[in-house]
């Protein structure tokens, strides 16, 4: 069961990291991705893990509906679309840019207060059109620029300051610092800067699986529910259209997946059965294959995941192999039917 208060932080160490999927072709092992899995069933037991789930690791954005949660309970308003944005990596479509603006209008703000960097977007169609266009990068268009602007509009409800929001010693952050530390169950092990500029905490594999499933499995009305039901009633503001993880919670209902820079995911239902999954190396290609094993291992019927088992490998331009889970993750070896 879970703890009411944070255990110490996870050491700081290198991750004793284990092999998660097979990369074959033709019949033959051609590489390995390793890494780490935790799959925790409804009363927070670990019901499988791999690899090394305890050490610190960043969840990059992760990590982006637990900041949302601490907003929420600092008197975010947001509801729907917008606060899915809050939680988004998105891809830079036009929806998300002007959801992202009417989050700034909330707050009479404009785009020149966000503080996350400028970029192009993160969907490469769209990025591609805006290169074709002319257009250069900016902030509205980085896939954390909903998140900032929610930063911003919570800063402007507390009337906290507006230009220094990214300081881990500011109100905000440490609002957001407490909150990781309640639903994680643990200390943060150490803090540093995400590529959009804002805080990021270190925490364990263990502990982000804790805090997805406390966020899904929260009673309705509360700032957890609000924001879980948000991101998946609006999947693809969270994300973007075509993007694995808004696919991932409509085939599974009532399935929350948050991915992450560097090879993260997370994924927790309702009833509190929560998974994690880091890879090693970072290669996104490993990511949804093996977080929609994890899934499967959790119990989640295995027909509701068969577009998850990743891009085939190509020899000549037809399929020759693909990435496979190791056979730990293998949805046959866990009762179905959820």
């Amino acid at each position: 069961m879970y703890s009411s208060s944070p255990a110490d932080a996870p050491l700081v160490r290198e991750p004793l990291h284990a092999p998660v999927a097979h990369l074959v072709r033709g019949g033959v092992i051609e590489g390995i991705h390793y890494g780490s899995v935790v799959v925790l069933g409804t009363g927070g037991d670990v019901e499988l893990q791999l690899g090394d789930i305890e050490v610190a690791f960043y969840p990059r954005s992760a990590l982006k509906p637990v900041q949302a949660v601490a907003m929420v309970r600092a008197g975010l308003p947001l509801e729907g679309d917008l606060l899915s944005l809050a939680a988004a990596s998105h891809s830079g479509e036009e929806r998300h840019l002007a959801g992202t603006r009417r989050i700034l209008e909330l707050a009479r703000l404009t785009e020149a207060d966000l503080r996350n960097i400028p970029d192009l977007p993160f969907d490469p169609v769209v990025r591609d059109a805006w290169i074709r266009e002319g257009r250069m990068p900016g902030r509205l268009a980085q896939n954390c620029s909903g998140k900032h602007a929610a930063m911003l509009y919570t800063c402007r409800l507390n009337g906290w300051s507006l230009h220094d929001y990214l300081d881990p010693g500011h109100p905000l952050q440490k609002a957001v610092a407490e909150v990781v530390e309640e639903l994680t169950g643990q200390r943060v092990a150490q803090v540093t800067v995400d590529g959009c500029g804002a805080p990021l905490f270190s925490v364990s594999l263990h502990g982000l699986a804790r805090a997805a499933a406390r966020i899904t499995a929260a009673p309705p009305g509360t700032p957890e529910a609000k924001v879980a039901d948000a991101m998946r009633e609006h999947a693809e503001m969270a994300s973007g259209s075509g993007r694995d993880v808004a696919a991932l919670m409509r085939a599974v209902p009532g399935l929350l997946a948050k991915d992450g820079f560097e090879g993260v995911q997370v994924a927790a239902l309702p009833d509190g059965r929560a998974v994690a999954v880091k890879i090693a190396d970072g290669a996104d290609r490993a990511r949804i294959p093996v977080a929609a094993a994890a899934v499967a291992r959790a119990g989640v019927e295995p027909g509701l995941l068969t577009e998850f088992a990743g891009e085939p490998l190509l020899g000549g331009g037809v399929p020759v192999g693909r990435v496979h889970p190791v056979r730990a993750l293998d949805p046959l070896a866990a009762p179905t039917g959820a």
